[in-house]
Parts: structure tokens; sequence; C-alpha cells
């Protein structure tokens, strides 16, 4: 199928989180004169910016978390729950980041009880029937939403470095297709969202019993050709093992919906200019926007 829209799915809080960081950690905030940080959001709007550039999208959307808990909670309660509170700093970019992506005329995406990446997932089956679709973010658990006609872009340091992702080069160089990331995940457990997998299996070894055995089906079809104590490990942990399964599976049935016509993609300069100009942005003519 040839299509000639480029649809960009942009993970608001990858891009907000990323471009905070890398300012905060010198303890430079840009305060505007309304005593306001702003860095957060002037990095998110350069990265955007640079992507678009890149990428020449035709349609634009910005998916968001709503909120610190999801479903994923309620089936794990510690789940994300490592995470300490954001940054005071931090705190007020949230809202701002929403209104400044308003002003470019991009639609703001996002359902309370899931998680941006639902979200992404449930556009991009949309989308990916008649366009092209990039999902734009810094995080790898969106591997698993590869398939025709979507690609992940990943956010490396710096701006405008990128690991591009499509479903076959994602084979090539991990050795299992974009589905199979969620039994892995489930295998080996994911410290940064909080929940264990299997205890000792690591990534090595889930990815080692993934190639020979298909699935989590394939491997408990099997389980007495494992090891000793690869059968004995994953045994001990089958509840955590089917739970980890459902906390790593992006749900793409969100309840959420944007129409193509709405994220057409087209800056109002004068609009934008206002909204860059009433934040104190310095030098965003040449540092942000080049389209």
């Amino acid at each position: 199928m040839t299509t000639t829209n480029r649809v960009m799915l942009v993970d608001g809080m990858a891009l907000l989180f990323r471009a905070f960081y890398a300012t905060a950690m010198s303890n430079y905030y840009m305060i505007n004169s309304k005593g306001i940080p702003t860095n957060g959001v002037y990095g998110m709007m350069k990265h955007l910016f640079t992507a678009i550039e890149t990428y020449q999208p035709t349609h634009v959307i910005c998916c968001w978390d709503m909120g610190s808990k999801t479903f994923r909670n309620d089936l794990f309660p510690d789940y994300k729950a490592n995470r300490g509170a954001p940054p005071e700093e931090l705190i007020p970019q949230f809202d701002l980041a929403k209104e400044v992506v308003e002003a470019l005329d991009i639609p703001n995406v996002g359902q309370v009880g899931y998680e941006a990446d639902d979200c992404m997932g449930t556009l991009s089956q949309v989308y990916s029937q008649h366009s092209q679709v990039f999902l734009l973010t810094g995080d790898q658990d969106l591997l698993q939403l590869l398939q025709p006609n979507v690609n992940v872009v990943l956010l490396k340091k710096g701006y405008g470095n990128y690991a591009e992702y499509h479903e076959g080069s994602f084979t090539d160089e991990k050795g299992i297709t974009p589905q199979q990331m969620i039994d892995l995940k489930a295998l080996m457990g994911d410290t940064s969202d909080n929940y264990p997998g299997v205890k000792g299996i690591g990534e090595k070894t889930a990815l080692k019993l993934l190639l020979k055995y298909g699935s989590i089906e394939g491997i408990l079809e099997n389980i007495e050709e494992l090891t000793k104590g690869q059968r004995t490990k994953i045994e001990d942990s089958l509840d955590m093992l089917h739970l980890s399964r459902k906390l790593a599976a992006i749900h793409c049935e969100a309840d959420v919906d944007c129409s193509l016509e709405e994220a057409l993609f087209y800056i109002d300069d004068e609009k934008m200019s206002a909204k860059f100009n009433e934040l104190e942005f310095k030098n965003w003519e040449k540092n942000i926007v080049r389209i």
C-alpha cells in the first residue's frame, strides 16, 4: 500500500522529561520573568521540531499520560512505585507543555487510566491502515507496536539523533518479533516499571527461551526440557509471569480518537510566535523552528 499521509504520534512525557533533565542537571531551568521554569517545554519544542524537520509528517498528534495511576496499578499496586515525585521545577511544565502544543494546533490526546503508550498503540493501529505512522519516543516498550506502516523513532542523546526501527530491522537486530517483546519483558521483568517477571531470569536467558520455544505458552508446554534451575524459577513465579505479561502489553483499545483532519500539521506563525514570546523563549527562531 502506498500513502502520502505521514502521521507522527509523539510521546509527550518522554520528550518533556528528556528535555527537562538535560538542563536540570546543571540547575538551568530557564525561569522567565513570571517565575515559571520553561526549560523542559523549550527543549521539548526543540525535539519536536527537529523530528518534524527530519521525518516531514503531514499529521502530528501528541499523546500524554493522564495522571500517575492507570489500570496497571489496579493489577499490580507496585507498578512504577519506585519512581519519586517529579521535581518542583517540572510540575508547572506539564500543563504548560500541553498549552504550547495546543498553540501549534497539534491535538493533545490522552485517557485517564491509561498511559501515553496505550494511546499511541490504539491510534497507530487505526492510522496504519491508510498511512505511514512514526512513533516518536524514548521508550523501547513501544517497539512491540512495530508492524507494516508503523515505525518507531527512539530519541538518542542530543537533538536529531534517532534509532529508527521498522518491523524487519527490529527482527534482524533482536532475533525476535516485535510481538515477542511482550513475552521477553514478562520473563525478565522491568526494573524501570518496577515489576519483577521471573526472578532469576535475565534478558539473555529469556531471549534464548523465546528463540527456541516462541512464546510463554511454548515454554510452559515444553517446561520439562528446561534446565532444573530454569524450570524451578518459572514454576515458582508462574503467577507473576502471567501478571507481568499483562503489565508489559500495550493496550491498543484505549478510548481515544482523533481524526486526521484534526491532526493535519500546519503552523499558524502568528499564534506560535505569540505563545513562544509570552513564555520568553530566547532565540527560538534559530534554535527551535527551522522548518
